[in-house]
Order: C-alpha cells, then sequence, then structure tokens
C-alpha cells in the first residue's frame, strides 16, 4: 500500500517492486501482475502503477512484450528494451518514465532557483 509519507506514490511502488525482484521474490522471467492487480494491491491509480513500472523498465529491471506482459528481465538481456520498437517509437511507459525524471529534476531545479533568489534579495535589502 502507498503511504502517506511526502514520497510520491509511483517512487514508493517502483522501491517496493525493486526490492522484491533484488530479493529474488520477483525471479528473472516472472511476469509482474498486471497493472490492474498492482494498482489494487497498492491501493493506487493505474497511472502512478504505470508510472512506477515505467521507472523500473528505464532501470533495466523490466521488459515488456506487447500482448504479453512485463517480465524481470534476465540478468544476460541486452538493453534492447531501452531502444525504440519496431516501429521507430519509444514505447510509452519508457516516456512516461522520462517524463517524470524531467518533471522531478524541474522541480528540484525551481526549489534550487527560490532560495538563490530570496538570498540574493536579503543581500540587496541588507
Amino acid at each position: 500500500m502507498v503511504r502517506k509519507t511526502g514520497r510520491p506514490g509511483y517512487l514508493q511502488i517502483a522501491d517496493d517492486l525493486r526490492a522484491q525482484i533484488r530479493g529474488g521474490s520477483l525471479p528473472p522471467g516472472e511476469p509482474l501482475p498486471s497493472t490492474a492487480q498492482l494498482a489494487e494491491q497498492y491501493d493506487a491509480s493505474l497511472s502512478v502503477v504505470k508510472m512506477a513500472v515505467g521507472l523500473l523498465r528505464n532501470e533495466g529491471l523490466v521488459i515488456g512484450q506487447q500482448g504479453k506482459g512485463v517480465f524481470v528481465r534476465e540478468p544476460d538481456d541486452t538493453a534492447e528494451g531501452d531502444q525504440a520498437d519496431e516501429a521507430g517509437t519509444a514505447p510509452a511507459e519508457d516516456l512516461t518514465g522520462e517524463v517524470v525524471k524531467l518533471r522531478t529534476a524541474v522541480q528540484d531545479l525551481s526549489r534550487r532557483l527560490s532560495r538563490i533568489e530570496e538570498r540574493l534579495s536579503q543581500q540587496s535589502g541588507s
């Protein structure tokens, strides 16, 4: 279940799934539960679950197989899941993960810029 800790739900879900993969309870080749099952398990929305799975795809821990599901990547798999699909477009989950990373980076930079502007205004007011 996603807790109200201030940490985004998709990161909590990704952390838990990552721990299960690294701990062996989700071994290589094992399918992840469906998005709907994960949403129910974590009491989260489908979009939050998709962002979490997208992060794991970007990290190379899981790989999607169209029409079959998302599977824990075998250790010897190449980075083919990080490449574009046959149509030449990146999978939607990969793009979602990238958008999440970019949003997080922008939020961090915005906070840092605000602190710098505040310090500058204090110095010029002194």
